[in-house]
């Protein structure tokens, strides 16, 4: 496994990025091109459009559904490294950011959990002192950068 680093921690999921969401996506398409050469025949039935109608709700509606997914299990996976990095923070930061773990929003203990045990003190004191929020931007200050391979 090759070492991670800021430039390639992002997960792509070929099955989903490259396989579901373009047959989805070519799904809603298909359905939408047929329902507008179909509906500009005016002998279409009321019937017979109200059924392409479903079936493009149906197509979006599976779509919406692939990305919830995704999201949903972004949003559980933060919550576990939420979890993780307060219990790593209570044994490695000095008292006085011990006693500021619950100042720590969601995107820098997120960000944060790069960071090696050594480094994290320091980082997490210009974090919060500064406010930085932005994930990208903590991510970016890691010098020493700890993986995490178990990423969903």
């Amino acid at each position: 496994m090759n070492g991670q680093t800021f430039s390639n921690h992002g997960k792509i999921v070929p099955m989903f990025h490259f396989f579901v969401i373009p047959v989805l996506l070519l799904n809603v398409v298909w359905d939408v091109v047929t329902i507008s050469r179909i509906s500009a025949h005016s002998t279409i039935s009321l019937t017979v459009l109200a059924g392409f109608i479903v079936s493009i709700l149906a197509s979006i509606a599976l779509l919406v559904m692939a990305f919830l997914a995704r999201i949903f299990a972004l949003g559980v996976q933060d919550r576990v490294i939420r979890l993780e990095e307060r219990l790593r923070y209570e044994r490695l930061l000095p008292d006085d950011l011990r006693a500021r773990i619950g100042e720590f929003s969601i995107n820098q203990l997120v960000a944060l959990r790069f960071a090696d045990d050594a480094e994290l003190p320091m980082l997490a004191r210009k974090v919060l002192d500064a406010k930085i929020n932005e994930r990208k931007a903590i991510k970016q200050m890691v010098q020493n950068w700890r993986p995490d391979y178990q990423r969903v």
